[in-house]
C-alpha cells in the first residue's frame, strides 16, 4: 500500500515535513510512505486553465495524488489557518469534478507547531477542505505541540510516544483503504452503501471492519530517525 506524504509548508528546514519523515519510519509494515514535494510549483488555481494544456505541475498533482492508495497531510498553522500553498494544491486536486484526484480519496491529517495547540486550527479547516473537497478524512488527528522540543537539530524525531502515534493514524488510514476496498468488491455491500456526499467523513452507516491481515503492529521499536539533512536553528519553524 502506497501512501504519499504531503506537506503544507515549503521551509526547508520545516517540523511538518519532518514530521512526515518520521511517519515514513513509523509506517506499519505493508505501507510504503512517499514524500510528495511539488507544492511550490503549482500556479495559483485559475478556472481558465481548465479548458487548455495544464501546466506539467498541475498535471503532475492529479496524477501522483490520484494514484496513491492515501495521502498524509502535514500542516502547520498561518494566521490561523491552513497556509495558501496547501489549499491552493487542494484546489487544482479538487478538479474536475467527478474525477477529481480527491476524489474518494482516504486522506489523514496531522500538524505540528511550536505553541501549545499543535495546529489544531489549521486541522480542523484542513479537515473541512478536504471533505468538501471530496475526500474521506479519517478521525485520527494527531496534534504535535511545541515541535521545536520533538526533533533534533537535523530534524530526527526524538519523541517514542510521538513515533508511536504516528504508526497509529498510517494504520488507520491504511485500514481504511482496506475496508472501502472489501466494500467495493462485493456486490451486496456496493448496492447497501449509499455514495459519501460531498462534505461527509466516510462512511458513517458501516461500522469498522477488521483491520488488514497483512498489516502488522509495524517496524522495530523506536530507535530515533535517521537521514534528515541538518536543519539549524530558526525563530518559528513550522
Amino acid at each position: 500500500m502506497r501512501i504519499l506524504a504531503v506537506s503544507g509548508s515549503l521551509r526547508r528546514d520545516s517540523h511538518n515535513t519532518s514530521l512526515l519523515r518520521g511517519a515514513a519510519e513509523a509506517a506499519p509494515v505493508g505501507v510504503e510512505v512517499e514524500l510528495w514535494e511539488g507544492l511550490g510549483d503549482l500556479p495559483i488555481y485559475d478556472q481558465d486553465l481548465e479548458g487548455g494544456e495544464l501546466p506539467e505541475s498541475v498535471r503532475r498533482l492529479r496524477r501522483e495524488w490520484g494514484e496513491a492508495d492515501a495521502i498524509l497531510f502535514a500542516t502547520p498553522e498561518y494566521n490561523g489557518s491552513v497556509p495558501g500553498g496547501l489549499k491552493n494544491a487542494i484546489d487544482w486536486a479538487s478538479r474536475p469534478r467527478g474525477e477529481a484526484a480527491l476524489e474518494n480519496k482516504a486522506v489523514a491529517i496531522v500538524g505540528a507547531s511550536m505553541g501549545q495547540f499543535g495546529a489544531m486550527w489549521a486541522q480542523a479547516d484542513l479537515r473541512k477542505i478536504l471533505g468538501i473537497a471530496g475526500a474521506r478524512v479519517v478521525s485520527d488527528e494527531l496534534p504535535v505541540t511545541r515541535a521545536h522540543e520533538k526533533f533534533d537539530r537535523h530534524g530526527r524525531l526524538l519523541d517514542a510516544e510521538l513515533f508511536e502515534r504516528l504508526r497509529g493514524v498510517l494504520h488507520t488510514l491504511a485500514s481504511e483503504v482496506g475496508r472501502a476496498a472489501r466494500n467495493a468488491s462485493s456486490p451486496t455491500l456496493a448496492k447497501a452503501i449509499p455514495r459519501r456526499s460531498r462534505g461527509q467523513h466516510l462512511y458513517p452507516l458501516v461500522p469498522p471492519l477488521p483491520v488488514l491481515s497483512e498489516i502488522t503492529a509495524g517496524p522495530p521499536p523506536f530507535r530515533g530517525i535517521s537521514t534528515i539533512a541538518d536543519a539549524g536553528v530558526s525563530a518559528r519553524r513550522r
